[in-house]
C-alpha cells in the first residue's frame, strides 16, 4: 500500500502531485526546486545558494518519512546549463557521504519549472 509525505519544510506541490510517495520500502521524493518553504520566495541569488535550498527541500522531506541522505540510493538532477555542474556537485556532495553516495544521473535541459537553474529527485529505501 502506497502512504504519501508531506511536510511544511519543504515547498507545497504546485500540480496534482505529492512531495514524496512510499511503496514496498522505496520512497520517490518529487523534484525539488529552490523554493523556500517558509517564505514561498524563490532562492535564486546564485547556482550554490540556489542548489542548496533544493536539498534542504530535500532533507525536510526525507525527515518526514524517517529518512536521512544516508537512506537515498538514487538521485537525478536536471541542470538548465551544464556549466552550472561543478558548482552544483560542490554543494550537492556535502549532504552525502562519499563512500556511501548514491547512484545519479546528471542531465541538461532545455528548460525548468519556473525558469529555475536546478532541479533534483531522489529516491530512497525506508
Amino acid at each position: 500500500m502506497k502512504k504519501i509525505f508531506q511536510t511544511v519544510n519543504a515547498p507545497a506541490p504546485v500540480g496534482p502531485y505529492n512531495q514524496a510517495v512510499a511503496i514496498n520500502g522505496i520512497l520517490y521524493v518529487s523534484g525539488q526546486i529552490a523554493i523556500d518553504p517558509k517564505t514561498g520566495s524563490f532562492v535564486t541569488e546564485d547556482i550554490q545558494a540556489e542548489t542548496n535550498q533544493v536539498m534542504k527541500n530535500i532533507k525536510a522531506i526525507l525527515l518526514e518519512a524517517g529518512a536521512t541522505f544516508e537512506n537515498v540510493v538514487k538521485a537525478s538532477i536536471f541542470l538548465a546549463n551544464m556549466d552550472d555542474f561543478a558548482d552544483v556537485n560542490k554543494i550537492y556532495a556535502t549532504y552525502f557521504n562519499k563512500m556511501t553516495a548514491p547512484a545519479r544521473e546528471c542531465v541538461e535541459v532545455s528548460k525548468l519549472p519556473k525558469n529555475v537553474s536546478v532541479e533534483i529527485s531522489v529516491i530512497a529505501h525506508i
